[in-house]
């Protein structure tokens, strides 16, 4: 029943929400020179799969997770669009093509073993990864492997319909600053 209602609810967010991602987009040509962001990560069962997103750093920053990058790699743009979780919209084309739902586990990279490993370990990639989820509304971020395997495990264990749209209510109105960028 989560799969229709990611499918739908995705749907129809990028029916409304093209004006803005077609603004955003001609923006980001002007900012960067290339406003789209495809990244390899890791899905479900360890399947990876292209995650899509706005660019938030310049074209020639290293493919590092977040908070191993630095913050003057961050566009004027870029600062906006993860303010405001603008950068994320895109991520909702992941979600009707089912590489992604709306909530769970964020998608780590491939170079994260010791977050793979902690994952592994409480079997988070059994369910699709998500935009949104506890660890995210609670300012937990991927510097922390171990405490953020065991948030995304207790989410999906504890995880239910109306925990489903508080969580995705809890970011769209600004709980959980997302990853640090040090």
């Amino acid at each position: 029943m989560l799969r229709l209602i990611d499918f739908l609810a995705a749907f129809l967010g990028l029916l409304l929400l093209w004006p803005i991602l077609f603004i955003v987009t001609i923006i980001g040509f002007f900012d960067t020179g290339s406003p789209i962001f495809v990244q390899v990560r890791v899905g479900k069962n360890k399947k990876p799969f292209k995650l899509i997103k706005f660019r938030t750093m310049s074209v020639d920053t290293k493919s590092v997770a977040s908070h191993l990058a630095s913050n003057t790699s961050i566009t004027k743009l870029g600062s906006f669009l993860r303010k405001t979780k603008i950068d994320e919209l895109p991520q909702l084309i992941n979600v009707v093509k089912g590489d992604m739902s709306l909530v769970g586990p964020r998608p780590n990279l491939f170079n994260q073993e010791e977050l793979i490993s902690e994952r592994d370990k409480l079997g988070v990639y059994e369910v699709l990864p998500g935009v949104t989820g506890l660890a995210q509304v609670q300012n937990i971020d991927m510097s922390t492997p171990e405490l953020l395997a065991k948030t995304d495990r207790e989410m999906i264990d504890t995880l239910d319909i109306k925990k489903y749209f508080r969580y995705i209510l809890m970011t769209a109105t600004g709980s959980g600053s997302g990853d640090a960028v040090k």
